[in-house]
């Protein structure tokens, strides 16, 4: 069974945090990407992200879908967020452009193809995979952008009449 891939794909995780931790990606998120991202936020959400890499590397193949949803994220990371953010910018270094494509595209691709070795890599399976993994990419960035408006501003009344 080729699901201990998705342990690597954890571990990979954890040196692509070290890598724009160490290169400064806050400041690269506030300038590039118009991310008002604090190191705070930055901690936490890395920290679920690996959470969920242990998470996935537990459940392996009996939930494939759910498990692939890690070497998903990392796709979608590395392609629109930094990638992407390299080819728009002409070049201005992505701090985690490194590891994203040195180690997020080999393992990721690695993943699937072990999924699909051991029988349990579906048409379904790989889309809702890529579901799992938009979604999990997008969450922090959909509340970041969420928390700047009033309605969440826990230092107003937005609307409660008070």
């Amino acid at each position: 069974m080729h699901d201990y891939i998705l342990w690597i794909a954890t571990l990979a995780y954890a040196l692509h945090v070290v890598e724009e931790f160490v290169f400064d990606w806050r400041t690269w998120a506030n300038s590039v990407l118009k991310l008002p991202v604090s190191w705070a936020l930055f901690a936490i959400v890395n920290g679920v992200v690996v959470v969920l890499g242990i998470a996935c590397s537990q459940v392996g193949w009996r939930c494939p879908a759910f498990a692939l949803s890690l070497p998903a994220l990392m796709l979608i990371n590395g392609a629109f967020f930094h990638v992407l953010p390299w080819i728009v910018t002409r070049g201005r270094f992505s701090p985690g452009l490194g590891t994203a494509v040195l180690i997020f595209f080999p393992v990721g691709a690695w993943a699937y193809l072990g999924a699909r070795a051991d029988g349990v890599l579906s048409l379904d399976v790989f889309l809702l995979s890529l579901l799992f993994g938009a979604l999990l990419m997008a969450s922090p960035i959909t509340m970041l952008k969420l928390s700047r408006h009033r309605y969440f501003k826990q230092d107003c009344s937005a609307s409660s009449g008070e």
